[in-house]
């Protein structure tokens, strides 16, 4: 009873604590603790450590740098150089899944020079890097300690080459540009030439295997007007596709092959694009052998025409 009486008695009388019991004014508890501390300090019965002050000197300078360095953009330099000091530079980068990309493309993409520091590289802006070498379709990269980069590729596929004017370019069966073509790596890959032809080349690639026998006389596959394709065959003939209808137009060509072996002849071009014939175009010396084929048969037959009449 009485201890609850003494805690209520107590809750009543702490508010005249603050209150101004003899006409002056008493300081709020936090300010009162701040001046005992004072007072303390002043009067010497606070003692701290010896070298507390220059410790805390010390800390206050670092700090002050830090901020610098952070209001400067310097911090990541002095990161690097820390770490790398401390044992964590850079040593080996390990790459898996690259047939197109050497590891030494990576190490320039990064800038990794032996003195980059594991720490301070970050994993995201490497990723982003790699990513757009041309080869990279998807990356992951992995911190080993100490010194150590794991980069894992899947790399994108080269379907075939595409000529648009003058350059040459490899392309993915989608279409799109992996990079320019600069050895003959890639020289058994199937040509495509024109505009638009890197996007219709791989539909109609896949059509086109229906006939390999003459698929593999193709040296060209030549988009026109974005509409249709011409064959350019390794004999220098001319094969000229219609837009539409291709499988009427191919059987007609395999048949003329097999049965007269078309493709043998000193022709130049053969023209498939009329349903109800089919025109074919002789060599500059084959028409002129015709000619004077021609010109002898015209002279025979009117010699016997006039040996006839006499």
């Amino acid at each position: 009873m009485f201890a609850l009486k003494g805690r209520k008695a107590a809750r009543v009388r702490a508010p005249l604590e603050a209150a101004d019991l003899d006409g002056q004014r008493v300081l709020p508890r936090p300010l009162r603790r701040v001046v005992r501390f004072l007072v303390s300090l002043g009067t010497g019965r606070i003692h701290f450590a010896p070298h507390t002050g220059t410790v805390s000197a010390l800390a206050f300078l670092a700090a002050t740098g830090f901020y610098g360095m952070s209001l400067g953009g310097h911090s990541q330099d002095f990161a690097q150089t820390t770490t790398t000091a401390a044992g964590f530079a850079i040593e080996d980068v390990k790459v898996s899944g690259n047939e197109q990309t050497s590891e030494i493309d990576i190490l320039q993409q990064l800038g990794l020079d032996g003195a980059t520091s594991l720490v301070a590289l970050d994993i995201n802006v490497a990723r982003k890097l790699i990513s757009e070498m041309p080869w990279v379709e998807d990356v992951a990269v992995r911190k080993v300690y100490p010194g150590t980069i794991e980069v894992s590729l899947k790399e994108r596929k080269a379907f075939g080459i595409w000529q648009h004017g003058t350059d040459l370019s490899l392309i993915e069966a989608s279409g799109s540009v992996i990079a320019p073509l600069r050895d003959n790596k890639f020289a058994d890959l199937p040509l495509f030439v024109g505009r638009d032809a890197e996007t219709a080349a791989a539909e109609f690639y896949e059509r086109f295997s229906q006939w390999p026998e003459i698929a593999k006389r193709v040296k060209a596959y030549v988009r026109v007007a974005g509409r249709r394709w011409d064959l350019m065959l390794n004999n220098g003939i001319t094969i000229k596709l219609p837009e539409y209808d291709l499988d009427r137009a191919m059987q007609v060509l395999s048949t003329m092959e097999e049965g007269q072996q078309l493709l043998e002849r000193d022709i130049a071009a053969v023209d498939l694009r009329l349903e109800d014939r089919t025109t074919i175009q002789l060599t500059p010396e084959a028409a002129a052998r015709r000619q004077v084929v021609l010109e002898a048969r015209t002279k025979m037959l009117k010699k016997q025409e006039q040996e006839n009449r006499t």
